[in-house]
C-alpha cells in the first residue's frame, strides 16, 4: 500500500467499513499512549489518561488482546494510565513486557544502557541553560522535548541532536516526533517490528485476528507499514495541527481526536460490534 495524504482517508468511526474488515475475526489492538490515549500536553509528566478512557481499555481488554506501544519506559506508562495489565512494548518496542511473564526476550537486541547514559550526561550539559528544553531519559533512549522553549532555544537543539547523530561513531539515530527528537541506538528495530514480533510470541499471527494498530506520530507510521497487508493501521490525525498539514501515511483510517479514540474503542468492546 501506497502513502496517502491523511486528509482523504476515511473516519475509523464509519462502523460499516471497520465491520466489513473484522468480519467474524478478533481484532488485537495495539495503541500508542501519547496524542491516542491521552491528549499531547506540554509537559509529557502531566500525560495521565482519564477514567473514562482507562475502563474503556478494561473492557476492551475483556474481550480482545489489547497492546500498548510506546516510546515511554513502561513503569511510566503504567503509572500514567493507572492500568498495569496490560501487555506493553516500550520505548519503541525495544523492550516488551506482558503481565505473568515479564520481560520477553528480543534475539539481536543487546543492553545500550550504558549509551543511552553518556548520550543522557552529553545532552544535559550540552542543553544547559535552555529555558524550556525538557530531557526525558528513558532505559533504552533518551527524548528531547523542546515544545515550551523560544525559537532560538529549538534551533540550538536541532542543531546539538544533528552533531551527536552526524557522529562518526554512527551508534546514535534521531526518531522525530511532535515537538520531540528522541535519540535511541542506531538498530534496525522500530515499533512496526516490535508489533510483528508481538503478534508471533502471543499467538496472535493467524486467520481468526485482525491486528488494528492506532497512532499519531512518525514513528507510528512503521507499524502502519508493518501490517499493511495483514491488519489495519489507524492514524489519530488532527487536520488543525500545523504539524499534520500535508502529511501523508499509510494508515487506513483516521481518527480526529483522543475522545475518537474513545468512541471507537467503546465501539469495539461491545459483544457483536
Amino acid at each position: 500500500m501506497e502513502s496517502v495524504y491523511a486528509r482523504d482517508l476515511p473516519s475509523a468511526l464509519e462502523s460499516a467499513s471497520i465491520g466489513a474488515l473484522l468480519g467474524d475475526r478478533t481484532p488485537a489492538v495495539f495503541l500508542d499512549y501519547d496524542g491516542v490515549l491521552t491528549p499531547i500536553v506540554p509537559r509529557p509528566e502531566d500525560a495521565r489518561m482519564s477514567e473514562n478512557m482507562r475502563a474503556t481499555l478494561r473492557a476492551l481488554a475483556e474481550r480482545c488482546p489489547v497492546c500498548i506501544v510506546t516510546g515511554r519506559d513502561r513503569d511510566v506508562v503504567q503509572q500514567l494510565m493507572g492500568v498495569d495489565d496490560l501487555t506493553v512494548a516500550s520505548s519503541h518496542g525495544f523492550e516488551i513486557w506482558q503481565p505473568g511473564r515479564g520481560e520477553l526476550t528480543v534475539d539481536g537486541l543487546d543492553d545500550y544502557s550504558n549509551l543511552v547514559a553518556e548520550t543522557t550526561e552529553t545532552l544535559r550539559r550540552r542543553t544547559a541553560g535552555l529555558e524550556g528544553v525538557q530531557l526525558e531519559p528513558k532505559r533504552a533512549s533518551v527524548a528531547v522535548h523542546y515544545r515550551r522553549a523560544a525559537p532560538d532555544a529549538r534551533d540550538r537543539v536541532s542543531a546539538i541532536v544533528r552533531d551527536l547523530v552526524d557522529d562518526p561513531s554512527g551508534r546514535l539515530a534521531v526518531v522525530p516526533g511532535k515537538m520531540v527528537y528522541e535519540l535511541k541506538p542506531a538498530v534496525d528495530w522500530d515499533k512496526g517490528r516490535a508489533v510483528l514480533h508481538l503478534l508471533d510470541v502471543l499467538g496472535l499471527d493467524r486467520p481468526d485476528t485482525v491486528p488494528l494498530y492506532l497512532g499519531d506520530d512518525i514513528t507510528d507510521e512503521d507499524a502502519f507499514h508493518a501490517l499493511r497487508d495483514r491488519g489495519v493501521g489507524i492514524l489519530v490525525y488532527d487536520a488543525d495541527d500545523p504539524d499534520t498539514v500535508g502529511r501523508t501515511t499509510e494508515a487506513r483510517y483516521t481518527l480526529a481526536s483522543v475522545d475518537d479514540v474513545e468512541r471507537f474503542l467503546t465501539g469495539l468492546a461491545r459483544p457483536g460490534s
